[in-house]
């Protein structure tokens, strides 16, 4: 299941995944969205090992993104673990 995190003023959309159990090892999905005529550009990054995939983004675009998930890839593990933000905002 995919949770909302966040909507950036240009409509990109920012979600990620529940803790997934890779061989003993937990990770979390974040995917990004951005609409664009005729569809969108997307990225996806596997957390904790940073591995991106990129569909449509600029590589300056993909800078601000990847130091936007590094700076909030212990929230998106927080989220995770609680079922999204809504949840995790009623501990």
């Amino acid at each position: 299941m995919m949770y909302p995190y966040m909507t950036l003023p240009d409509d990109t959309e920012i979600t990620h995944s529940d803790i997934i159990n890779n061989n003993g090892k937990e990770q979390v999905q974040v995917y990004i969205e951005t609409p664009i005529e005729g569809g969108f550009k997307d990225a996806t990054c596997i957390l904790p090992d940073y591995e991106w995939t990129v569909h449509g983004y600029t590589e300056e675009e993909m800078k601000y993104f990847k130091d936007f998930v590094e700076k909030a890839a212990h929230l998106f593990f927080k989220f995770a673990r609680s079922k999204g933000f809504e949840n995790a905002a009623n501990f």
